[in-house]
């Protein structure tokens, strides 16, 4: 993943709605498949794991800004 400079709350924006369409094209998918295919602990899972990877990617933002100290 290459790094992205955020100075303000616009740069911010931006940068999560490009991460959220990459994360959704990621994983999206399988929450789709598991909806096709899947009972509710399938989709439940799907789901759980596209969410984990929506907090990862916060998380990894917000310890770049506290770095920034």
């Amino acid at each position: 993943m290459e790094s992205t400079t955020i100075e303000n709350r616009s740069d911010f924006a931006q940068w999560a709605i490009e991460r959220a369409s990459a994360i959704v094209a990621e994983q999206g998918g399988n929450l789709a498949l598991a909806a096709r295919n899947g009972g509710d602990d399938k989709i439940a899972e799907a789901a759980n794991a596209l969410g984990q990877v929506v907090v990862d990617a916060l998380l990894e933002v917000f310890d770049g800004l506290m770095a920034e100290d």
